[in-house]
């Protein structure tokens, strides 16, 4: 009886989320793909000087062309080639870019456990980055666009066609109302405001709207809170204390 093989090798675009060392010579790698959405690999390290340069590839929102391996459906892909898609200039030596790298990459992982493939998604993540690898200033607010914006992608926009001064935002349903009841899931008064204004932001016109330290990070809570409400197994975000501390 003849037995044919099911391995399957297979090229992807992604970006790195998280990856860990499991023993000695292994590491698993998760990353969002262009191709296949979320997805799991192995990266066999081995203890050679190549084996650990292969490694420093795998930093958090690394955006790489992997040649993957997988044996039968449903086991892990097996990572036999990693090249650089996009080389980054800045991110990974200015502190405060690394700092909001760090955090979106637990973010992103946070956000997208389900994700099937996306092109769209995949495409906005990767040239948000470049963006960011690119600025030279003025980009304080850039995690709270990009996590706003990003609500587009994973299906959760708010809509803003009915906000007016003094009217409240309704977070489950994400919209405006002009009134509140007393219950919780619902912004009034400054946060109400807070959430338009950052509706209106872009990464070119982010740098007009200025905010303060402790403004900066009220709507960072409350971009988290609503992310919260429409995430199922919203985890808590270990990144999060440090990018409080930044732009101060």
């Amino acid at each position: 009886m003849i037995i044919l093989s099911t391995n399957m090798t297979f090229n992807i675009n992604c970006i790195v989320l998280h990856a860990f060392m499991f023993n000695d010579s292994k590491m698993m790698v998760d990353v969002l793909s262009r191709e296949e959405g979320r997805l799991s690999c192995v990266l066999n390290i081995g203890r050679s000087k190549a084996g650990r340069g292969r490694r420093q590839l795998f930093h958090p929102l690394s955006i790489l062309e992997l040649t993957l391996d997988r044996k039968a459906p449903g086991l892990l892909a097996t990572v036999k080639d990693a090249h650089v898609a996009v080389a980054f200039a800045n991110i990974p030596f200015d502190p405060y870019k690394l700092a909001i790298s760090m955090f979106l990459a637990e973010f992103i992982a946070n956000v997208t456990r389900s994700e099937k493939e996306s092109e769209v998604l995949f495409d906005y993540i990767s040239e948000s980055l470049q963006w960011l690898d690119g600025a030279r200033k003025d980009f304080s607010n850039f995690h709270l666009v990009f996590m706003m914006r990003l609500t587009r992608f994973v299906g959760f926009f708010p809509n803003l066609e009915d906000y007016s001064e003094g009217c409240a935002f309704d977070m489950q349903n994400g919209c405006f109302v002009d009134w509140a009841p007393q219950q919780r899931g619902f912004l009034t008064g400054d946060d109400a405001t807070k959430m338009q204004t950052l509706m209106r932001m872009n990464y070119d016109n982010m740098r007009l709207f200025k905010m303060s330290h402790a403004d900066r990070n009220r709507c960072l809570d409350v971009i988290t809170d609503y992310y919260r409400l429409h995430v199922a197994d919203f985890r808590e975000m270990k990144s999060l204390s440090i990018l409080r501390e930044l732009f101060a």
